[in-house]
Formats: C-alpha cells, sequence, structure tokens
C-alpha cells in the first residue's frame, strides 16, 4: 500500500511538471522515451529468440 502511496504521489509531481512545461518539449520528451523503450523492447525480443546470455 506504501508503494502504491509513493508511485501516485511521483506520477503526480510528474503530471505537474510537464503541465508547466512547453508543448514542444514535452512531445520531444516523449518522442525520445518512446524511442528508447522501443528499441529496449526490440533488444529484449531479439535476446529471447537467440538464447542470449548476458
Amino acid at each position: 500500500m506504501l508503494f502504491l502511496v509513493a508511485a501516485l504521489l511521483l506520477f503526480g509531481a510528474v503530471l505537474g511538471t510537464v503541465a508547466h512545461a512547453p508543448l514542444t518539449f514535452t512531445a520531444v520528451a516523449a518522442a525520445v522515451i518512446a524511442g528508447w523503450l522501443g528499441i529496449f523492447a526490440l533488444r529484449e525480443r531479439h535476446a529471447r529468440r537467440h538464447g542470449s546470455t548476458h
């Protein structure tokens, strides 16, 4: 339960920060994060298919 409260507080702080940032900055940051997550997902999929053990 404490984890949930901390997560919601952090989520609120992040959304509050984004609300005051310019729209272009928010869009660029979202694109960078989405790209990073996409690359991570592709690398994970590739590693699972080829049985890589890092």
